[in-house]
């Protein structure tokens, strides 16, 4: 799965950095560019060594190299290149990211970890280098890749989803669910079955105005998915609602539930990658309703919690809901230092371990 991320992001960044350096020692790096475009990785290397032959310093030439050297597979040849290129001009954080992603490639990930460090105290919001922290940190498959899996082994009767954007994840469900999803402003871009309905309203509003079973033809929700607001007040609200419409049966998804860092963590969005506080929904779940079965998939780019052993006639969250949520949100991120896979009860991302958690 690394290499994947690795292999979608460096030719897209080699892009970039080789057509800037057609504004300056020009045609050779432009040839070369040219060539890996089209998979003439030979050509492209002897369109590199003809910039150095001439500019041994010129780091967007090494850089170049390294990625030819990255897409033969020659990861220690890549890795000395793309050194080389942040020895030269180390303000750069792509390069910075570069030797990361290489590093990772190797094996290495303490190592690629620092690098990515390296890269974010250059420019914070540097997203290819925070796909690369999540995934080192939560290794495997996507969480979408496990939401599908999840689909096909329940076979839930009944879905309902909070936050449908695009509507990539509610086009998961199978044709014989009965599938709603809620979201104030979506955005679909995928071809839905005749078996979703989408209801454009805030899920409190929604909650509301309607009564769930009934909109499911008098059942229980089977399978529902947390992936609005990136708030924690607005999830745990949402929690609180969807459980009353379940049986101790049902299975309850929360995404964004395993924060990458402090910044990317934070109520107010400043990162392209964010997951908001939803992880302090974790937290006031595991306090107050200890009844519950609670695991955080460790499912890039920012885990899935998965909830079961619901009691859709508890009212303990709903009795205290203002005075749970002012408590948590007082809650410092730094409760998480000392063990964060602990404290947010995180869970291999493996699907055997995880098929067993729905049984």
């Amino acid at each position: 799965m690394l290499l994947d991320l690795l292999k979608r992001a460096l030719p897209r960044r080699f892009v970039q950095n080789s057509a800037a350096a057609t504004r300056g020692p020009g045609i050779s790096l432009a040839t070369a560019l040219a060539a890996y475009e089209v998979g003439d990785l030979d050509a492209a290397d002897r369109a590199v060594g003809l910039v150095l032959a001439t500019e041994p310093d010129n780091a967007r030439a090494f850089h170049a190299r390294g990625l030819i050297e990255y897409r033969r597979r020659n990861f220690p040849a890549s890795l000395a290149a793309f050194r080389r290129a942040v020895a030269l001009a180390p303000g750069n954080a792509d390069y910075h990211y570069h030797v990361a992603a290489c590093r990772g490639a190797l094996g290495d990930t303490a190592q690629a970890w620092r690098d990515c460090e390296a890269a974010l105290a250059l420019r914070f919001d540097h997203l290819p280098t925070q796909h690369l922290m999540a995934q080192i940190a939560l290794p495997g498959r996507n969480y979408m890749e496990v939401l599908a899996d999840i689909h096909r082994h329940l076979k839930p009767r009944t879905y309902l989803e909070i936050g449908v954007a695009s509507g990539k994840t509610i086009a998961l469900a199978d044709r014989a669910t009965l599938a709603i999803g809620v979201d104030p402003a979506p955005e679909i871009d995928q071809r839905l079955g005749a078996n979703v309905r989408i209801f454009t309203l805030k899920s409190d509003d929604f909650f509301a105005q309607h009564d769930v079973p009934k909109e499911f033809g008098g059942g229980p929700v089977d399978l529902a998915f947390i992936d609005g607001m990136h708030h924690f007040e607005f999830a745990l609200r949402d929690f609180v609602a969807i459980e009353r419409c379940c049986s101790p049966q049902s299975t309850v998804l929360v995404h964004d539930c395993y924060p990458l860092d402090l910044r990317t963590a934070a109520r107010e969005r400043t990162t392209q990658f964010w997951s908001g506080d939803i992880w302090r929904l974790v937290l006031a779940l595991k306090k107050y309703r200890r009844d519950l079965a609670i695991h955080t998939i460790a499912a890039p780019p920012t885990g899935l919690a998965l909830i079961r052993r619901l009691d859709p006639g508890s009212r303990v969250l709903a009795a205290r809901l203002d005075e749970i949520a002012a408590e948590f949100l007082a809650t410092d991120y730094g409760v998480l230092d000392a063990d964060k896979a602990g404290t947010l009860n995180l869970f291999p991302n493996d699907w055997e371990q995880i098929k067993a958690l729905l049984n």
